[in-house]
């Protein structure tokens, strides 16, 4: 079965060979607006994912109950509650981009991303308010959720339309290399604040630091997206093309195999970017016993080399075709996990840690990179946003957002240090089920 993008009708192509800023614009100008798109991206999933790295604090804080792990399972089960959020601000927020156009879709996401920062960075401890603390950490990832869940699919959506069918995999590569970006500065910044703070600093208000960066950045990141050329074409926001097609009816109407195979080849690649990006330093800590001054150094190595490498796996996957380097890097990184764990876990040093997660995440970039670029590609230009919306937050909202807690589970429930591993590779081989049935998109056109 060959799933494949509704066709245009010719006055829609007309006007969108018209109006899309990205045909005419030149390296230079491209070049700017990946800069654009990237720095605001990345600047949400700051705030987003700062948390992670903080977990440990975060459950000791907000969640006092008896016994490390099950302190752990809360807090990382509060970084997955932000993920349930993510479908529905998906289908709310992508049809709003469908409309509305990207731009306007990103300055929305980037302002509630403020406001769940802030409510994180002001929230006082169980200690001090009792449950209302941790409800009200679960309502500040909640909101953060549903920001995202729209933000990916406006700006997956914007980066793809500035590229040629000879580029696409490139420009969009820079989303994930966005979510690396990050991961980097949330990582380094992580390991200054244990480094040189006290365990009590640290507890008591240095964690807090990184959430009022990301609060501070929001307007930053608005004002730089106020200069990006608009890529919805002025016909597809009209009040025509509008009633022509609702985005979220459409979707459900006439690409339901396209979000089936979609959603269920997203498992793969962001259970292993989960895990290897942010849950492997929170492993470290509590599984390897590594001081979190040093195991935060793995969420910083993994994320180094997936900036480096997904430009390069974009490109490769233009060249050769997204599921020939989808395939070949998925497979492998289902053989590599299990000796990866056996490995840190019969030697928990950092320089083993690192080079096993240095290795693991080149196969997540390769992987990574090639899914989220094919997931835009296989919705027309008028109902993309809202298309790629709902297909990466519905696979990552569980598999992703949970992997952490999920991974937590399995080592409680088997006694195993290894139980992450197992998860990956349940996931890994789920995700190769639907992808002989998806077509090729390298090199075609989808407009």
């Amino acid at each position: 079965m060959d799933y494949s993008a509704a066709p245009h009708s010719p006055s829609v192509a007309q006007d969108q060979a018209h109006d899309a800023p990205a045909l005419s614009r030149g390296r230079l100008g491209h070049a700017k607006a990946i800069a654009a798109i990237t720095l605001g991206n990345g600047l949400e999933f700051f705030d987003f994912t700062i948390y992670s790295f903080f977990a440990t604090i975060i459950g000791k804080l907000y969640f006092p109950v008896e016994g490390q792990l099950a302190q752990l399972m809360l807090a990382v089960g509060t970084f997955g509650v932000g993920f349930i959020m993510r479908p529905v601000g998906g289908v709310v927020l992508g049809a709003y981009a469908d409309r509305a156009g990207r731009k306007a879709a990103m300055s929305l996401t980037l302002w509630m991303m403020t406001l769940g920062s802030a409510i994180i960075a002001f929230a006082p401890t169980y200690a001090a308010i009792g449950v209302a603390a941790p409800l009200l950490v679960i309502l500040a990832r909640l909101i953060q959720g549903f920001a995202l869940g729209g933000e990916i699919g406006a700006s997956t959506s914007l980066l793809m339309e500035y590229g040629s069918d000879r580029t696409r995999g490139f420009y969009g590569s820079w989303q994930f290399v966005s979510q690396g970006l990050n991961t980097v500065c949330g990582s380094l910044l992580g390991v200054a604040l244990a480094a040189g703070l006290s365990t009590h600093a640290l507890e008591s208000w240095g964690w807090r630091v990184p959430f009022v960066i990301g609060m501070a950045m929001g307007p930053i990141g608005i004002y730089i997206r106020s200069h990006l050329d608009e890529t919805l074409p002025s016909a597809v926001q009209s009040k025509d093309a509008v009633d022509r097609g609702q985005p979220v009816r459409e979707i459900f109407r006439g690409h339901l195999g396209v979000i089936a195979t979609g959603v269920v080849t997203t498992i793969g690649g962001t259970a292993a970017n989960y895990i290897v990006l942010f849950y492997l330093s929170t492993y470290a800590i509590r599984i390897l016993h590594l001081p979190m001054s040093l195991a935060l150094w793995a969420s910083w190595t993994a994320a180094f080399v997936t900036v480096i490498l997904s430009p390069f796996a974009g490109a490769l996957s233009d060249r050769v075709g997204r599921k020939r380097v989808l395939w070949i890097s998925r497979v492998l990184l289902i053989a590599a996990v299990y000796p990866a764990f056996m490995l840190i876990n019969a030697t928990p040093t950092v320089p083993v840690l690192l080079s096993v997660v240095a290795v693991l995440a080149v196969l997540v970039a390769f992987t990574a990179v090639p899914n989220i670029v094919m997931l835009p590609e296989m919705f027309p230009r008028e109902i993309r946003a809202t298309g790629m919306s709902i297909v990466y937050c519905l696979g990552v909202s569980i598999f992703g957002g949970f992997a952490q807690f999920f991974a937590t589970w399995l080592i409680q429930l088997s006694g195993s240090t290894l139980a992450p591993a197992w998860y990956l590779i349940g996931c890994g081989l789920v995700s190769l089920l639907p992808l002989p049935f998806m077509r090729e998109t390298a090199g075609q056109p989808i407009d």
